[in-house]
């Protein structure tokens, strides 16, 4: 037996995964700019630990009450705090050392295809075929994009590091299953609390690994920055809101885009050419996110 189907998603849901697709269509270029300056765990950790210190601020500005730290609580917000921050941002960070961007970005746009059936059998989002449809549709779309040359098996450290990002993209699938699952709780401080697990994992796998992180060109650190306030505090704060909202389903949407807005970060600030496979991209990406949230677009557009 299945929970009551999740609520149509809002003009607000829509625009949420807009902002999240180029948030996180940036991020992997910028991860980049920032392992030039430090190891991959002193990034991830740093990115953590920064966006708890915001999310924590914001908490407190906001006067937003902590909840009641019932056991049961307790174990969705380590769970998700190990999930959905401390080991898919220690995976990417130490993958992206071995392999492109571009898979990287593939990796989350294969998201969905984990989501789709721990959502039937563990949430109340039941797969349908439309849905199935449309999933297997938009990741075609991702795989025309980013172009058959990424997915050959590599040498060396190559596919571990393969390994390393798509494990990332299904720890962030379970994440988002238990984030839907998660007792009643403000948004905020899920975010913050999570961050915060993160954060507590991170710090001492940094030190024993990499040592205490030293200054590094102002580049690189800005790159620091910015992943914490910007792909890690936003978004995961926004990430919330859309799942607790509008389901685990319609949050994968965000991963669609993930692969197109790498490609306009590359042509527009690196000057990248942009290829022909874009366009026949974005048609099947566009295609497979209309088909499944057919029902949800009809709706939206019936209120407006």
């Amino acid at each position: 037996m299945h929970a009551a189907q999740a609520p149509a998603p809002t003009a607000a849901n829509w625009a949420s995964i807009g902002l999240l697709g180029l948030i996180w269509g940036g991020t992997f270029m910028v991860v980049a700019v920032a392992l030039q300056g430090y190891g991959p765990l002193t990034v991830a950790c740093a990115r953590t630990s920064l966006g708890a210190v915001a999310l924590f601020s914001l908490q407190a500005v906001m006067r937003r009450p902590w909840p009641a730290f019932t056991p049961r609580l307790m174990k969705y917000l380590t769970v998700i705090g190990v999930l959905n921050t401390a080991l898919p941002f220690a995976l990417l960070s130490w993958g992206q050392q071995y392999v492109p961007s571009a898979f990287a970005g593939i990796s989350m746009a294969a998201l969905p295809l984990f989501v789709l059936p721990l959502a039937h059998f563990y949430s109340d989002e039941p797969l349908s075929t439309r849905r199935l449809i449309g999933v297997s549709t938009g990741f075609l779309g991702a795989l025309v994009l980013i172009g058959p040359g990424v997915l050959r098996i590599g040498s060396g450290m190559e596919p571990l590091g393969q390994l390393a990002c798509l494990t990332a993209a299904g720890s962030y699938a379970v994440a988002s299953i238990m984030t839907r699952r998660c007792p009643p709780i403000d948004p905020i401080v899920l975010s913050a609390i999570t961050l915060g697990v993160g954060s507590a994992i991170l710090i001492p796998a940094m030190l024993l690994v990499e040592g205490i992180p030293g200054p590094a060109a102002p580049l690189h650190m800005a790159a620091i920055v910015f992943l914490g306030l910007f792909p890690t505090a936003l978004a995961a704060l926004l990430r919330v809101i859309v799942i607790r909202s509008a389901g685990s389903v319609f949050m994968t949407l965000v991963n669609y885009q993930v692969p197109l807005w790498s490609v306009l970060c590359g042509a527009l600030i690196l000057s990248e050419t942009l290829p022909l496979r874009f366009f026949a991209a974005l048609v099947l990406i566009l295609c497979g996110l209309a088909i499944s949230q057919w029902g949800s677009l009809r709706k939206l557009f019936a209120r407006n």
